[in-house]
């Protein structure tokens, strides 16, 4: 992971506010574990409200998660009256996301003074083990001076 420098000293609280308004994240039950200058994780734990007809995490639940993670990653390096949007994203889903927690971990690739670009794999945890289950490489856009969109 490369070494980042916040350019708001309380960005940590910062993000975990933003996080906190997220209505997708209450909904889902997704909890923000860890948040450092260009990095994020993000877990969602297994329930019926989050899976798909098999029993699995659904693909939508993993974007979210996936999503979030990475432009909270780059969300992070941003000034405190920034604002942050996804440009866009591609996600990989590269196995059945079957267990009981996943876990996204975000993290800048470059960071910009608009763009940021991020990654993020996801992780599904099953009796103990992590096994990846999808990878996402994203553009977020640094928003300026919109009172509206701030956080």
């Amino acid at each position: 992971m490369a070494d980042f420098e916040a350019k708001d000293p309380n960005f940590a609280g910062r993000v975990a506010r933003s996080f906190a308004n997220q209505g997708i994240m209450r909904h889902i039950g997704a909890r923000l574990r860890l948040v450092e200058p260009g990095y994020c994780e993000i877990e969602l734990r297994y329930s019926d409200d989050v899976c798909q007809q098999h029993g699995f995490f659904h693909g939508g639940a993993i974007g979210t998660i996936a999503d979030s993670a990475g432009g909270y990653a780059a969300f992070s390096l941003m000034g405190a009256n920034d604002g942050v949007l996804t440009v866009e994203y591609k996600l990989n889903l590269m196995a059945p996301a079957d267990g009981e927690l996943l876990i996204a971990r975000g993290q800048v690739v470059r960071s910009g003074r608009t763009l940021t670009v991020t990654r993020a794999e996801v992780a599904v945890v099953k009796d103990g083990k992590e096994k990846p289950c999808a990878a996402m490489q994203q553009t977020m856009m640094r928003i300026v001076g919109r009172a509206d969109v701030i956080g």
